[in-house]
């Protein structure tokens, strides 16, 4: 197996410093061989296209070439729209979608790599995560207690409803997954969803008997997870909680067609996300934009 590249797909909107920080994790890879693919979805300062455009002059003055790309959208695209654009560009085998806030640890790719050349494929690659503040400091939040108790209790390769029955939960870290480029462009990003794209990508993948290995063993990426985020924001006001709702009810019907019945029936009563909402319920009772009435009602239906 010859030098795999792996493109690290980079759709970008936030805060300047986070973002360095991700980039810089990114260029301290141990594993050389990958190309860095920025897609600024409009950010009004100039700060970010200044930084790539110097780090794009030093990669060419010392290389001849550059690893990185950058590009800026001529209008807002969100999240899914910007998500749909990155893996259109995916032009290597296997690719990342990482958060322009997380950080990746130095042996991140190498690692993967590791894994690939003994399997010879896999189509999900989630590796053991830290969660971390925004203050860079690891910590343990609820809603990711939560998320360990629905993972694998072990590591290694998984298929079907066995992982299906647990995917379905959310417990796994979407801008750490590596996944195949072709397995991902097959089923897409769902324009319906606005947060739970990422779940409903990996579980297509899953149903059209894609493999997901599990490197448990290896904590080899940094998720950040703060107020300010997405998913977050949206948990507050019940809107991830609405769209989770009637992701599950599609994924019922698709789980039993397949017959799966013991992933239908998690999926109908979708217990972890009842209690992701009652994890909140508090926040969003204090919080200016919460909307406690409806998070109870997802709680409680």
């Amino acid at each position: 197996m010859s030098n795999i590249s792996v493109d690290v797909l980079f759709p970008y909107y936030g805060d300047v410093g986070m973002m360095k920080k991700a980039v810089c994790s990114v260029l301290n890879q141990t594993y050389p061989y990958w190309q860095l693919k920025v897609f600024d979805d409009g950010y009004k300062s100039s700060e970010p296209a200044t930084f790539f455009n110097k780090l794009i002059a030093k990669e060419i003055e010392m290389n001849g070439k550059s690893r990185i790309s950058y590009e800026k959208n001529a209008k807002n695209l969100g999240a899914n729209g910007n998500y749909r654009k990155a893996l259109a560009k995916a032009t290597s085998e296997y690719y990342v979608m990482m958060g322009a806030d997380d950080m990746m640890l130095p042996n991140f790719l190498e690692m993967f790599i590791k894994r690939l050349k003994e399997l010879g494929e896999i189509d999900i690659y989630q590796p053991n995560v830290q969660v971390i503040d925004e203050n860079d400091q690891v910590y343990l939040p609820l809603v990711d207690k939560i998320k360990r108790m629905v993972m694998p209790k072990y590591g290694g390769v998984f298929k079907g409803e066995k992982i299906a029955k647990s995917y379905i939960h959310g417990w796994h870290y979407f801008p750490s997954i590596i996944w195949r480029t072709k397995s991902a462009k097959k089923v897409g990003f769902n324009t319906n969803y606005g947060v739970v794209q990422d779940v409903n990508m990996g579980l297509d993948i899953i149903q059209n008997g894609g493999m997901l290995y599990f490197d448990k063993d290896h904590v080899t990426f940094s998720y950040r997870r703060h107020l300010k985020s997405d998913s977050s924001i949206k948990a507050l006001d019940g809107v991830r909680f609405a769209e989770e709702k009637a992701f599950y009810q599609i994924k019922a019907q698709q789980f039993h067609k397949l017959g799966w019945y013991k992933a239908e029936k998690i999926a109908k009563r979708h217990v972890f996300s009842k209690l992701n909402a009652l994890s909140l319920l508090p926040k969003a009772i204090i919080s200016k934009n919460g909307q406690p009435s409806k998070l109870l009602w997802h709680i409680l239906n």
